[in-house]
């Protein structure tokens, strides 16, 4: 199989990321990069560097597009890349409404290209085991689940963008810092009704226009209740990601500060063990983000054109987890 090319939009924190698995990657080819930031242009000298999407877009110099602008601009391009043909890997989340993401499912299906959404930390090795277990029952009923996002995100992460912290452009921290934890709780139990939320601005007043902590109350398809805590004021530093299920032959915690440690089980006749190191969080300096897997995203696109493998989120996966998203803002008390 010929190497596949690839482009890149928008080169801020998470560009990059896609760029260093596509060079090392034996059947990736980064072709071209896209920023409006000039400045860019050094971090990949010998590739072909635009500062306007559709002129690379234009070029047709790829067959894959990774959409890594900010949040309120991923619907748009993504349209675009789907329409000029191009297979469309799109940063989390997927849009900042369930409508546009209707739309960009329409625009992949009507030109028969593929539409991926990065969902990272599906692949932890944890995540990962625990969902095997609920496929093979081997927890049995699925009784209660806590899920906690308790990270930090301080004045310079806003105030460094012109983006981030805008209700316009950012969406929120359930589309920003919460949209992996939403497409975990969708990727293991299915389907989602939200009954009750309450979020507020507790730390962040001067710096965002949305919430920066809340509480929910949801239940799964099957009837298991989720109780769903996030804040971005934990102090200094990022403090815990964590999946606890509470279920009819097993309890699990899934830990650490990026869902990728077990820190506690106890199942009937069963023992998780042996799992395999999982990546490292994307580490941005001043903060860090979560886990860092996106070699195996890149992987799974590959192998998806190349006939071995299936779309592992698609379109319609990533459309689930805004539909979620919105109607826990719907419920919430005050936003």
């Amino acid at each position: 199989m010929e190497r596949i090319k690839f482009a890149i939009i928008g080169l801020g924190r998470i560009g990059p990321r896609h760029a260093s698995h596509i060079l090392k990657h034996p059947k990736g080819l980064l072709s071209a990069v896209c920023d409006i930031d000039e400045s860019k242009r050094s971090l990949f000298p010998d590739t072909p560097f635009f500062t306007n999407y559709k002129e690379l877009l234009a070029a047709n110099t790829a067959e894959v597009i990774s959409v890594c602008s900010p949040n309120y601009l991923h619907a748009a391009m993504c349209i675009h890349c789907l329409q000029t043909g191009h297979h469309t890997i799109c940063e989390k989340p997927m849009a900042i409404s369930t409508k546009d993401c209707e739309l960009m499912i329409s625009a992949a299906l009507d030109a028969q290209r593929h539409l991926f959404v990065v969902k990272q930390n599906r692949y932890n090795p944890p995540v990962a085991e625990v969902k095997r277990l609920l496929e093979e029952n081997i927890l049995g009923k699925v009784y209660q689940v806590s899920i906690n996002c308790f990270w930090n995100r301080n004045e310079k992460y806003y105030t460094s963008s012109d983006w981030k912290g805008s209700k316009e452009k950012d969406g929120g921290c359930l589309y920003t810092q919460c949209s992996h934890f939403v497409d975990i709780m969708y990727f293991l139990f299915g389907n989602i009704k939200c009954h009750a939320g309450l979020v507020k601005n507790a730390g962040h007043q001067d710096l965002v226009e949305f919430e920066d902590s809340g509480t929910f109350v949801l239940e799964s398809e099957e009837g298991a209740l989720i109780n769903f805590n996030f804040s971005t004021c934990t102090f200094a530093q990022n403090m815990e990601g964590s999946i606890t299920i509470i279920a009819e032959k097993g309890t699990v915690k899934i830990g650490g500060q990026y869902l990728n440690t077990i820190d506690y089980q106890k199942i009937d006749n069963y023992e998780i063990a042996d799992l395999k190191d999982g990546a490292l969080c994307n580490d941005y300096g001043d903060y860090k983000g979560s886990m860092s897997n996106h070699d195996k995203v890149i992987e799974n696109v590959i192998a998806t054109i190349g006939g071995t493998a299936k779309n592992a989120t698609n379109g319609f996966q990533g459309m689930k987890v805004v539909e979620i998203i919105e109607s826990m803002y719907k419920v919430s008390a005050k936003r």
